[in-house]
């Protein structure tokens, strides 16, 4: 039976929850009446269950999905406003002993170069990094207790967190890596990690146990347990995701929102970013074996869906996804994404004579290249990492954000750290249009002492400053 509370992952993500979840949207899905019931609740935001969001993503109807697309994009200015936090991936390896049938870094893979950064490759990467203007970065690597130990991830962010170059600095480390035990979480919350982020790639136990046919992955309870662990070892914030085309799209979005749903009942929080990749050719991985890709209408649809049904979580979108897409994306609720991305070891500083990559780029912009375009679309691009260093992370963000005030800390933070970028990083280009929207920001705040004080902080970074935060 289903249980949200359940310390089981076979009862957090229960298989016939999920069937009778699908069979009831199957038979509403067209039904007005229902979806006005679930529409004037979305629009209280206070998020929705898994079986009425559902019933939403599956709505034929065009103007309920009119209002649902509209509903989406409100949700998100409310919650987040028009900021949009940048980050970049950084391998540190791509040794691995799984079998993932959907991943090059299979160990199966016997002639993609294998390759380990050492410490001093690190901070060759991170300078590269913090040069482009990165502040945040989330840190990736295959699973191996022999190349990739503990004790590896340790040291490497704290190489990271030791590293100042000029004016740069890498400010959060979020850390993306296999799932773990309570004393290694433990050790990545003493290491000042930021976001614990695990994908469980599919929720379907039957499909996740094929897909992972060897090594300590194939383990589907200790994985999607994981975030239990995770929480329980004192880190605060933990972000979710499945790869879409690995199984039916509207099993996995049930899924993540059981899973969400799991641990808002358990620990009184709720994810604090849900990332949304579809799965990507790379090296020997040919994504059109997998029988369950999804278009681009269906899968902005999940965005906007997820978006209204956990209306306080931070979505991210990397470079998997094409311009185009990002940018309809970012309208219906995302608040992450990545510029300037390599998903290959070392690809920061050199490119590879032989490929290292996990997948294929397709936004292939340079992160001043993305910044601009945010602006250019009315966004301010932020290199906030503020809330994270003054402790409002967990529970903390959470009661921040679901009252609809995070903006306040977001919006002057995003502006001082657009500076930043700008003084120390930006084209001139990018500048120009970059000092416009700042202007126009500040006069958007509507407490005169913040504005006040936004304007002296500006006028600090202008004379050398850097690092100021509300």
């Amino acid at each position: 039976m289903y249980n949200p509370k359940s310390d089981k992952a076979e009862e957090f993500i229960d298989h016939n929850e999920i069937l009778n979840t699908i069979k009831y949207a199957d038979e509403n899905k067209n039904n007005p009446d229902i979806i006005d019931e679930i529409l004037k609740k979305a629009r209280l935001k206070k998020g929705l269950s898994h079986k009425e969001a559902l019933l939403l993503l599956d709505c034929e109807l065009e103007d309920k999905n009119k209002e649902i697309f509209s509903l989406a994009e409100q949700i998100k200015k409310d919650f987040y406003g028009n900021r949009i936090v940048l980050f970049a991936p950084l391998y540190l390896s791509n040794y691995c002993v799984n079998g993932c049938v959907y991943c090059p870094y299979h160990f199966k893979n016997k002639h993609i170069l294998r390759k380990k950064l050492t410490q001093d490759e690190i901070k060759k990467e991170v300078i590269a990094l913090q040069d482009m203007g990165h502040k945040r970065l989330a840190i990736e690597a295959g699973e191996d207790p022999v190349n990739n130990p503990i004790e590896y991830i340790l040291d490497s962010i704290k190489t990271i967190y030791s590293i100042k170059h000029k004016n740069g600095a890498i400010r959060r480390v979020n850390v993306n890596i296999a799932a773990t035990t309570i004393e290694n979480y433990k050790k990545l919350k003493e290491a000042g990690i930021g976001t614990y982020i695990l994908f469980q790639e599919t929720y379907h136990k039957e499909n996740y146990e094929n897909l992972h046919p060897k090594g300590p992955k194939h383990n589907y309870a200790y994985h999607t347990e994981a975030m239990d662990r995770a929480m329980e070892a004192g880190i605060d914030d933990v972000g979710l995701g499945v790869l879409y085309g690995l199984s039916l799209y509207r099993y996995e979005l049930v899924g993540i929102l059981m899973h969400a749903e799991h641990l808002e009942a358990k620990f009184g929080v709720g994810p604090h970013t849900i990332s949304v990749p579809r799965i990507k050719r790379a090296d020997d991985i040919n994504p059109d074996v997998f029988d369950n890709g999804i278009d681009d209408e269906t899968f902005l649809k999940i965005i906007a869906v997820l978006r209204i049904a956990v209306p306080y979580t931070g979505m991210i979108i990397s470079t998997r996804e094409s311009k185009e897409v990002r940018k309809r994306a970012l309208h219906l609720g995302i608040t992450q994404i990545s510029g300037g991305s390599k998903t290959s070891v070392g690809g920061y500083v050199e490119e590879e004579k032989e490929n290292t990559a996990q997948f294929d780029v397709s936004d292939l912009r340079s992160l001043d290249e993305v910044t601009r375009w945010l602006l250019e679309m009315g966004y301010i691009p932020s290199f906030c990492t503020a809330c994270y260093r003054l402790g409002r992370v967990g529970s903390g963000f959470m009661k921040v954000c679901k009252k609809e005030e995070i903006h306040n800390f977001c919006a002057p933070n995003a502006i001082m750290t657009l500076k930043e970028y700008l003084n120390d990083y930006a084209s001139k280009e990018t500048k120009e249009i970059g000092e416009k929207v700042i202007k126009e920001e500040i006069e958007q705040i509507t407490s005169q002492n913040l504005k006040e004080k936004v304007i002296e902080n500006i006028k600090e970074i202008n004379s050398g400053k850097r690092d100021l935060r509300f």
